[in-house]
């Protein structure tokens, strides 16, 4: 694989997920025929555009998103690149900084240093005043935010909560890039930082499916190869099988002869991460060559559009790479430099 094709899928992946994520945010509480009552009768064809910015906004799975690289890059800046635990202590610290942009507080005061703009890795998403604003944020992840005092956050070793639901893939798709070398590695970090909020077992192992899918997509497999790896890695785990047997019914869908329409209907609402991880595999499978049918596919259904749409851009992206997203879309992204930079900052460390 050339550093250049390298370097792309780095982007593409952030990128598409923000894509899918705008796609999916106006419709993400519609069914169908309200989609369909509302954007016409084939439903949502390209992102929105909200009059006073004049860009297609993005919602708080591409703002955790960016949080969850932020922490990472914190981590590797400080060297703490062999422990599980400081990885996962950045990526929490980052988790505070979103919390704050929320509601405006942390969850206790030994986390103020977050916040200082002296800091050795000072936050540049703070500075960023869209940034700031809520867009839909996930009540379970603010509420176990809020709740983490003197570190009492969730790992995979320190059940918090019982909660499995969308938000924890959402936002883990950097740990499969900057992990990229090591996909059982790029598993586990994605299932570390989803615990941190959600201590389900099927919700932080769905986590660490999409970090090992999209870590093995950025080094050349095709999507069937890498899910092979990725749900290989997961039968390793306790109380994996909810997860396998969503993607494994995603998997025969896709080989089926069902309407795609009625395939991601029986996968679910997408609100819960199997689900959501479920019907996002199956339309990047589905339209494994057209990252665009995909994205749409994922969006235009009745459950939770923005979820599973952010989830099936990461994939494609990681998949074809930047070059491969419609440009007419990325052009009015919001955010999207900011996003591209957090992409190639994880290329520069991952890869250099």
């Amino acid at each position: 694989m050339g550093e250049m094709i390298a370097e792309s899928r780095f982007s593409g992946c952030m990128l598409g997920g923000a894509l899918g994520d705008a796609l999916g945010y106006p419709v993400r509480s519609m069914n169908t025929e309200e989609i369909a009552r509302t954007f016409g009768k084939k439903g949502i064809t390209s992102p929105s555009v909200d009059k006073e910015s004049g860009c297609a906004l993005i919602s708080a799975n591409t703002q955790l998103a960016l949080f969850t690289a932020e922490g990472i890059l914190w981590a590797d800046r400080l060297g703490g690149k062999n422990e599980i635990s400081s990885y996962t202590t950045y990526v929490f610290y980052a988790y505070q900084r979103w919390l704050y942009t929320q509601e405006k507080l942390l969850a206790s005061r030994e986390y103020s240093h977050v916040l200082d703009s002296d800091a050795a890795f000072a936050s540049r998403l703070l500075r960023e005043q869209r940034l700031l604003q809520r867009r839909g944020p996930d009540a379970d992840c603010i509420t176990a935010l809020k709740l983490a005092a003197k570190h009492d956050y969730g790992r995979l070793t320190n059940r918090i909560n019982d909660n499995c639901g969308y938000a924890s893939v959402v936002r883990v798709a950097p740990a499969g890039l900057y992990f990229h070398k090591d996909s059982e590695r790029a598993f586990r970090m994605a299932a570390e930082f989803a615990a941190i909020t959600h201590t389900g077992a099927s919700g932080y192992l769905s986590a660490g499916v999409l970090g090992a899918l999209v870590a093995e997509l950025v080094c050349g497999s095709d999507i069937e190869e890498a899910l092979d790896v990725a749900t290989y890695i997961l039968k390793g785990y306790d109380g994996c099988m909810e997860c396998f047997r969503s993607l494994d019914y995603a998997r025969s869908l896709d080989a089926s002869d069902i309407a795609p329409l009625e395939a991601v209907k029986r996968l679910g609402a997408g609100e819960t991460a199997n689900e959501s991880l479920a019907i996002a595999l199956y339309c990047a499978l589905c339209h494994s060559e057209k990252p665009e049918n995909a994205l749409l596919l994922a969006a235009n259904h009745d459950g939770n559009s923005a979820a599973t749409a952010c989830i099936c851009g990461s994939i494609v992206g990681a998949y074809h790479g930047e070059g491969a997203l419609p440009k007419k879309w990325l052009k009015r992204l919001e955010l999207a430099e900011v996003i591209q930079q957090a992409a190639l900052a994880l290329y520069e460390c991952a890869v250099h």
